[in-house]
């Protein structure tokens, strides 16, 4: 800025945001979902799948492996691309957006544990039938888009 202030842009507030949401299964049925902390930026609390922005230079497959790798401590055995999803709410009084790249992720579940102790409070496997409460706000949104892939 000319005055010498400067001012911090918040992706996802001041513009567009893009994160890669990934579904980990073990190809037998069964959802791995975590439990958001008090840390996170948002719905603390909720059961969730897992995500994170898009870094600069990064690919969406990319992003998707480095963040399983830093949330569940393993790689991934085979990624399925789902669909691209806008993702338009309100958080703190304000609208944000966001454009989710949803991926479907084979984990090996012995592989799995918890590498991001300051946003995720507990992990799980689930079946689609009898999933934890609450859910993410767009959880149950972006799985139907899985299940429509009939990747489960």
């Amino acid at each position: 800025m000319q005055d010498g202030t400067q001012t911090t842009m918040k992706q996802g507030f001041d513009y567009v945001g893009i994160s890669c949401v990934f579904y980990c299964h073990d190809g037998k049925g069964n959802l791995l979902l975590n439990k958001r902390s008090q840390n996170c930026r948002d719905e603390k609390g909720a059961w969730d799948c897992g995500g994170g922005a898009v870094k600069f230079g990064e690919t969406f497959e990319q992003a998707v492996r480095r963040e399983v790798k830093e949330e569940y401590c393993c790689d991934i055995l085979n990624l399925d691309f789902i669909r691209v999803n806008n993702v338009i709410r309100t958080h703190e009084g304000r609208k944000t957006h966001w454009i989710a790249v949803i991926f479907a992720a084979k984990v090996e579940p012995k592989k799995v544990k918890i590498g991001d102790k300051k946003k995720i409070d507990e992990i799980g496997w689930f079946r689609p039938g009898n999933l934890p409460r609450p859910l993410h706000s767009m959880y149950v949104t972006h799985l139907g888009f899985v299940k429509k892939a009939r990747i489960l």
